[in-house]
C-alpha cells in the first residue's frame, strides 16, 4: 500500500524540509518510488508501491499537463481498464497504464460523478 502526504498553506524552506523528512518516514509504505509536488500553497508527496503499472510512467504525484491538475492516489480501481477505454473514446490521451491516470482523466472529464463509475 502506497504512502501519501499532503499539506496546504504557505510554507518556508524549513517547512519543505520537514515535509520531505515526513515523506521519507513513509518509505516502508512505498519503497519503489518517491515523488513530490510543491507550489506556493500546496505540497503533495507520494511513496509508491508499484502494483498496476510498474514503469516510471506511473510516477506520482501525477500531473496532467493540459489542465495542470495534480493527483496523488492510494488505492485500486478494479474497472479502470473499462473506464480508460470509455475515456479514450471521448478523446482523452494516456501516457501510462496506471489506474491513477485513469482516475485523474475521469475526474477531469466527469468531475465528482467519476467516482460513481
Amino acid at each position: 500500500m502506497c504512502g501519501i502526504l499532503g499539506w496546504f498553506g504557505e510554507h518556508s524552506e524549513s517547512d519543505v524540509n520537514n515535509f520531505n523528512t515526513a515523506l521519507d518516514t513513509l518509505k516502508h509504505r512505498g519503497p519503489d518510488d518517491r515523488g513530490v509536488f510543491i507550489d506556493s500553497h500546496v505540497a503533495l508527496g507520494h511513496r509508491r508501491l508499484s502494483i498496476v503499472d510498474l514503469s516510471s510512467s506511473g510516477h506520482q504525484p501525477m500531473i496532467d499537463t493540459c489542465s495542470n491538475s495534480v493527483i496523488v492516489f492510494n488505492g485500486e480501481i478494479y474497472n479502470y481498464v473499462e473506464i480508460r477505454q470509455e475515456l479514450i473514446k471521448l478523446g482523452r490521451k494516456f501516457i501510462s497504464e496506471s489506474d491513477t491516470e485513469v482516475l485523474l482523466q475521469a475526474l477531469l472529464e466527469w468531475g465528482h460523478e467519476a467516482l460513481s463509475r
